[in-house]
């Protein structure tokens, strides 16, 4: 018998956390794992674009994070169960590829508005959604228990997207349009 994808227990508006607990859709954990999912989707967009076997590797270890960072939000923080961990060296690899890529990067001295080629507007897009699931995030953080490596890491990802946009910018030859205020 095939597997059913639908269990029919969401119907009613609610949904079940790991550990069992039933919340709203609309309840601000639910809203933070789906927005976490929503950006390993537009990650996995950018990683479609590009033929640089290394940094496919890093934007699916990536990837791999946000499924990890996922669960732990989706788990009932009431509970004592076993969740993957985000770990320090998850960050200290977002921090190294930003930093070797803006070694070779042309300083920043202005805004810089989104576009130039469609994979640069997928990362600018994805920086985005990260920012936003950052918010909702720490909004959570605010009423039950997150741990605070999950902030960490969403934000130095949000980081991270940023300067791959700008690197991915000088790797397709296309200019950066940098942002000037009206006067």
């Amino acid at each position: 018998m095939a597997f059913k994808i639908y269990t029919k227990t969401g119907d009613k508006g609610q949904t079940s956390l790991y550990g069992g607990r039933r919340l709203p859709k609309s309840h601000i954990r639910i809203d933070a794992y789906g927005t976490v999912d929503e950006l390993n989707s537009h990650i996995g967009l950018i990683r479609d674009q590009l033929n640089d076997d290394t940094l496919r590797e890093l934007l699916k270890n990536i990837q791999d994070r946000l499924f990890t960072i996922g669960a732990n939000l989706a788990s009932d923080p009431e509970k004592e169960m076993k969740v993957p961990d985000i770990l320090m060296t998850d960050v200290e690899i977002l921090e190294k590829a930003i930093d070797e890529m803006n070694e070779t990067l042309p300083g920043l001295k202005n805004f810089i508005l989104p576009g130039g080629h469609t994979t640069v507007s997928y990362c600018h897009i994805a920086r985005c959604v990260c920012r936003r699931a950052e918010r909702i995030t720490v909004a959570l953080q605010q009423v039950e228990p997150v741990e605070e490596i999950v902030l960490i890491y969403i934000n130095r990802l949000s980081d991270y997207l940023f300067v791959l946009g700008r690197k991915l910018s000088m790797d397709l030859g296309v200019e950066e349009v940098a942002w000037n205020a009206r006067k």
